[in-house]
C-alpha cells in the first residue's frame, strides 16, 4: 500500500509538473516565433546576378532580391517592383498591405503577388523586428505589484505548511498515532506545494505579453500595463495621432491691394529652412501652385508662435495668433473675416507679415483619422474620459474635438509645456495616459500614469513610453486598456484560486474531518495538488481568446 501510495505520488506530481512547464513555454513562445520569422538566406543582387548569403553577411547599403511567397531579411526601402506584404507577426494587421518603389518594408514580412528589390538599412540587432524582440524579452523578465504579492504569498505559504505540518504530526502523536501523523504531515506538505500561487501571476504575464505582440501591442514597463487598469482619462496629442500628421495648404487669401501669389510666395520663403510640419505643407502647396519662393535669410522659429526671416531685406513673419499679439498688428476686417471662417471650420491659421504689416494668411489643416472617432467611442464605452492636447488656437481645436467626440481641450500648448498639461488634468488624482508620437512628447509621455507611443513613434517616444503601438491606429489604446484590464482579472481569479485551495486544503489534509469518518490519501492530495495547478495554468490559458483587434 505504501508503495502505490508513492509510485501515485510520483506519477501525478511528474504529470503536474509536466503540464505546468508546458503551459509556461507556450506562454513564452512570442521569442521563438518572432525569431522564426527570418529566412536563413538572402538573395543579394550583385553586378553579375544574385548570391545566396547568410543574414550575418549582409550589410546596411546591400540590394537583395524578395521574391513572390519569401520573407524579407531586412529593415529596408523599395527601388524597384510592387507587392502586397503581409505584416500581420509585426503589427496584427490581417490585411496585407500594398507597397511599391520609396515604401519601406521591415524584416520578416511576407511579400506576396510581386517581388521587390530592396535597399539595406538595417541590419540584425537594429530591425524593427529584434526591437519588438527586446521589448517583449523586457517585459516578460519584468515584474508587476500582483507579482510581489504572490511571490510574498508563496513564501509565507512555505512557512505556513511547516507549521502545519509540525502541528498536524503533534496533534496525532499526542493521539496515540504516530504512524497516521507521518502520514497526514506528508500529505500535508504534498497539497501545500506552492506551485498554483508561484504560477498564478507569471503565466498570465506570459500570455498577455505574447498576445499583445501578436496584435501590434508592445509591452515595456509591467507596471504600465498594470496601471492602465484604473486609468479615468486618456490624452491625445493631436497631430500624428488623432490626424495623419500631413497637413496640406488648403488655401491663401490676401489683404487688400496684394496679391495672393506674392502672399504665398512670402511665406514659402520664410519657412523654407524649417522642419515643421506647416511649414513644409507651405511649401509643397508653392509648389504645387508653381509658386517661386523668394529668397531668405536669417531664418529663426519662433516656438509656439511661428517663424521669422529676412525675406528680400524686409523682416517677414509667418504665425499664428500668438504672433499677432506680439507684434501688434491688426488684422483688416475682411480678411478676419475670412481666417474666422478657416477656423470655425477646424483649420489652421497662420498670418503672413512683412515689416509688421499683414500681407494675407494661409490655412493649412491635417485630416483627421477615419479611426479616431472610433477610439473615442471605445473609450467611452470603457468609461473613460477623453482630452486632447494641442499647439494650435482654441477654435481650432474646439472644432476638431467637437467633430471626433473629445471631452476635454488644452489648446495653444507649447511643445515644452506639454508636460505641465498632463499634470494638470492629473490634478485632483485622475490617472492618465498620454498618447503620442513625436520628440516633444516624450517629457508628456513620462509625466503620465501610463505613457504610450503610437505607430512606434520616435526613438525618443519609445524610450519614455510603457507601451508602444506598432499600428498608427488610436483603436488600439482602447485595446491596451483591455488587455490590461483582462490580464488583471486573470492574475485575481489565479490567486483567489491559489489561496482559497489552500486554506481549505491544508486543514483537510491534517485530518480535521476525520472526525466523521473522512481521511484524505496522500495519493489524493498529491492529485488535488496538481489539478489546482493545471486550474490555474487553464484559467491563464482563457486570456488567449481575448480579442484585441481594432475591429473587435
Amino acid at each position: 500500500d505504501v508503495w502505490w501510495e508513492l509510485a501515485t505520488l510520483i506519477t501525478v506530481m511528474s504529470l503536474g509538473h509536466w503540464i505546468e512547464m508546458r503551459s509556461i513555454m507556450q506562454a513564452r513562445g512570442a521569442l521563438s516565433a518572432l525569431a522564426d520569422l527570418l529566412p536563413d538566406e538572402a538573395e543579394r543582387v550583385t553586378d553579375g546576378g544574385t548570391e545566396t548569403v547568410k543574414l550575418s553577411e549582409l550589410r546596411a547599403g546591400d540590394l537583395v532580391l524578395v521574391r513572390p511567397g519569401a520573407r524579407v531579411p531586412a529593415d529596408g526601402q523599395i527601388v524597384e517592383g510592387a507587392a502586397d506584404v503581409d505584416e500581420s507577426m509585426i503589427t496584427g494587421e490581417s490585411r496585407a498591405a500594398a507597397k511599391e518603389a520609396g515604401d519601406t518594408v521591415v524584416a520578416g514580412t511576407v511579400a506576396a503577388g510581386g517581388s521587390l528589390r530592396i535597399r539595406v538599412t538595417a541590419v540584425g540587432d537594429d530591425t524593427a523586428l529584434s526591437g519588438i524582440m527586446r521589448l517583449v524579452a523586457q517585459a516578460q523578465a519584468s515584474n508587476s505589484r500582483a507579482q510581489v504579492l504572490a511571490d510574498r504569498a508563496a513564501a509565507a505559504l512555505f512557512y505556513v505548511a511547516l507549521a502545519a505540518g509540525v502541528l498536524t504530526l503533534g496533534a496525532w502523536t499526542l493521539l496515540g498515532q504516530p504512524e497516521e501523523a507521518l502520514i497526514r504531515t506528508a500529505t500535508v506538505l504534498v497539497i501545500a506545494c506552492p506551485h498554483a500561487l508561484g504560477l498564478a501571476i507569471p503565466l498570465v504575464i506570459a500570455i498577455s505579453t505574447t498576445l499583445g505582440a501578436r496584435n501590434g501591442l508592445l509591452v515595456k514597463d509591467r507596471l504600465a500595463l498594470e496601471r492602465a487598469k484604473d486609468l479615468d482619462t486618456v490624452i491625445f496629442d493631436k497631430t500624428g495621432t488623432l490626424t495623419r500628421g500631413e497637413p496640406v495648404l488648403s488655401a491663401v487669401t490676401a489683404a487688400p491691394g496684394i496679391d495672393e501669389e506674392d502672399v504665398l510666395a512670402v511665406a514659402a520663403a520664410v519657412e523654407g529652412d524649417s522642419e515643421h510640419p506647416l511649414a513644409r505643407a507651405i511649401v509643397r502647396g508653392a509648389e504645387h501652385r508653381s509658386v517661386k519662393p523668394l529668397r531668405s535669410t536669417s531664418f529663426e522659429n519662433l516656438a509656439g508662435r511661428g517663424a521669422r526671416a529676412t525675406v528680400d531685406g524686409r523682416e517677414a513673419h509667418v504665425g499664428g495668433p500668438r504672433l499677432l499679439e506680439e507684434l501688434k498688428v491688426e488684422l483688416p476686417d475682411v480678411l478676419r473675416a475670412v481666417t474666422d471662417g478657416w477656423s470655425n471650420a477646424g483649420r489652421t491659421v497662420l498670418h503672413v507679415i512683412a515689416d509688421r504689416k499683414i500681407l494675407g494668411a494661409v490655412s493649412v489643416e491635417d485630416e483627421i483619422r477615419p479611426e479616431s472617432i472610433e477610439a473615442v467611442r471605445q473609450l467611452h464605452a470603457k468609461g473613460l474620459r477623453v482630452a486632447m492636447i494641442t499647439g494650435d488656437a482654441q477654435s481650432v481645436a474646439d472644432t476638431v474635438a467637437k467633430r471626433i467626440g473629445i471631452d476635454e481641450v488644452a489648446a495653444q500648448v507649447l511643445p515644452a509645456d506639454k508636460a505641465d498639461a498632463v499634470r494638470r488634468f492629473q490634478a485632483g488624482g485622475r490617472k492618465v495616459a498620454m498618447v503620442g508620437d513625436g520628440v516633444n512628447d516624450a517629457p508628456a509621455l513620462a509625466q503620465a500614469d501610463v505613457g504610450i507611443a503610437i505607430g512606434a513613434g520616435t526613438d525618443v517616444a519609445v524610450e519614455a513610453a510603457g507601451i508602444v503601438l506598432v499600428r498608427d491606429d488610436p483603436r488600439d489604446v482602447a485595446a491596451a486598456i483591455e488587455l490590461s484590464r483582462a490580464s488583471y482579472r486573470k492574475m485575481i481569479q489565479n490567486l483567489v484560486w491559489a489561496t482559497g485551495y489552500n486554506a481549505i486544503a491544508i486543514p483537510v489534509a491534517a485530518g480535521v474531518l476525520a472526525p466523521i469518518g473522512f481521511i484524505l490519501p496522500m495519493s489524493i492530495g498529491a492529485l488535488v495538488m496538481s489539478v489546482s495547478t493545471i486550474v490555474v495554468a487553464a484559467n491563464a490559458q482563457l486570456l488567449r481568446g481575448l480579442r484585441l483587434s481594432p475591429q473587435s
